[in-house]
């Protein structure tokens, strides 16, 4: 980590990145970049500066303003991913494109699971403008869920307009900065290409005060070197950028940073997996290196199907985040190189992720717990399945809901159904039973007003 961040100053200092915006450029020189039309570099001491100035701590909150996120340390929250194009409808087993209904019921499904922490947009709707899309997204998450949300804007005017619809549901400005229930995740084109539309976003949501995740996109090979440390160089270049824009905005804004893309892109495919085994866990321990908020990536496969491959993809992912420490982790249920979003996948997430945190979260040996007293009771014979004790604790094992623990005969009498299926009918079940609290009519009647607004704007 020392050497890659040497690496990065060095990047920084005598390569630079193209900063894309001038106000963003005007900001970055004033504070002691140098700029070269596009070309931005920054000193070291300004690098050193920014990230002692960045909180390593990130707080986001639910709908209602209760604390839901911790995002630090090796705290590891899980959530859904946003914008695929396809659904692998859960009723019927067909890939098909996207509708409005799918991101309620995503909304809905997430809000629902219990290990789910956040949510996301899950699809991207077809049945609805194209140029505004994001602002339909945004309405049905905060319609559909209390949880934290992390949306994404295709451009500027999005993400201000989805933080006016927090606003209005937060109860104001202020309201809002005090307890943030939504973060932006800005996509940067690469490491050392910072586009306008993100550099925008970010000095936005730092003027606001508000959290922001800065997070370029290196394909190793393609944009940059193919070498993990290549990758990382460049990468984490351009995150330091963003680090120091936001904190010349406005010192002590949070800024999370990215946790994937930290090896070669697959040369062989030319297709942007989201599992590879060469960049697990690395992007994450830069970091934690330098002590920010981390937005990883898991639960994903590039499966097309819930087959093996999908199984073993999404918990090879899984465990690396939570293990790495990864904090804000994104993209459960997504499928085929992010084209593809899966309900079921999303229930079988929930459940990989009950058992790995259950089997990471250590043993509580308090007195009740070592039960000397009880085994002095009973000894070695006695009926320790009756006894108080066990009545009392048995409850606080990990039980799945979907995993199938019985014998065959067992398993035959109840339909001798697969996982697969299983996970079908359970989300089936949440969907027709589940009701998150729906937001007063008159706060429902404004944030559809800005839908309304932005719709307006395009000629909609």
């Amino acid at each position: 980590c020392e050497r890659i961040h040497a690496g990065c100053l060095e990047v920084l200092e005598r390569v630079g990145v193209e900063v894309h915006d001038e106000r963003a450029r005007q900001i970055l020189v004033k504070g002691g970049g140098k700029a070269d039309g596009i070309r931005v570099r920054l000193p070291e001491h300004l690098v050193r500066w920014a990230l002692e100035t960045a909180p390593s701590r990130m707080t986001l909150c639910d709908r209602n303003g209760k604390v839901a996120m911790r995002a630090w340390g090796y705290n590891s929250y899980f959530g859904g991913g946003s914008d695929c194009l396809n659904i692998l409808d859960h009723r019927t087993g067909q890939r098909r494109r996207a509708v409005l209904q799918d991101v309620k019921e995503a909304a809905i499904l997430q809000d629902a699971l219990p290990e789910i922490d956040f949510l996301m947009s899950a699809v991207l709707p077809s049945d609805v403008n194209q140029q505004v899309y994001d602002r339909y997204q945004m309405e049905a998450m905060l319609n559909h869920s209390t949880k934290p949300i992390v949306f994404v804007s295709p451009d500027f005017e999005g993400c201000v307009a989805a933080v006016e619809m927090c606003e209005i549901v937060a109860g104001g400005v202020e309201a809002f900065q005090r307890s943030p229930f939504a973060t932006c995740y800005i996509n940067v084109t690469s490491g050392l290409i910072a586009n306008q539309e993100a550099l925008q976003k970010c000095i936005y949501l730092a003027e606001k005060g508000l959290p922001l995740l800065y997070i370029p996109i290196n394909a190793g090979g393609v944009n940059c070197p193919v070498t993990s440390a290549g990758v990382l160089a460049t990468l984490y270049a351009g995150v330091l950028l963003g680090v120091v824009l936001a904190q010349l905005v406005r010192e002590g804004t949070p800024v999370g940073t990215t946790g994937w893309n930290g090896g070669p892109y697959n040369l062989q495919s030319m297709v942007g997996n989201y599992v590879l085994a060469d960049e697990q866990g690395v992007s994450i321990a830069m970091g934690k290196y330098y002590n920010l908020p981390v937005f990883g990536l898991a639960g994903s496969t590039d499966s097309k199907v819930l087959d093996q491959q999908c199984g073993a993809e999404v918990i090879y992912s899984l465990i690396f985040a939570l293990l790495s420490g990864a904090n804000i982790n994104h993209d459960l249920g997504f499928m085929d190189a992010g084209l593809q979003y899966s309900f079921q996948l999303l229930a079988l997430c929930n459940e990989h992720l009950g058992f790995l945190r259950a089997a990471t979260a250590g043993v509580s040996v308090t007195d009740d717990d070592l039960a000397l007293d009880v085994i002095e009771e009973l000894g070695p014979t006695g009926d320790y399945l009756t006894h108080e004790h066990t009545l009392r604790n048995f409850r606080r094992a990990y039980h799945s809901k979907l995993v199938d623990k019985n014998v065959y005969s067992q398993w035959e009498q109840r339909g001798a159904t697969t996982m697969e299926q299983r996970a079908a009918a359970w989300v089936d079940k949440i969907l027709a039973s589940h009701e998150p609290p729906l937001l007063p009519a008159d706060i429902q009647r404004d944030i559809h007003k800005i839908v309304e607004r932005e719709l307006a704007q395009v000629g909609g």
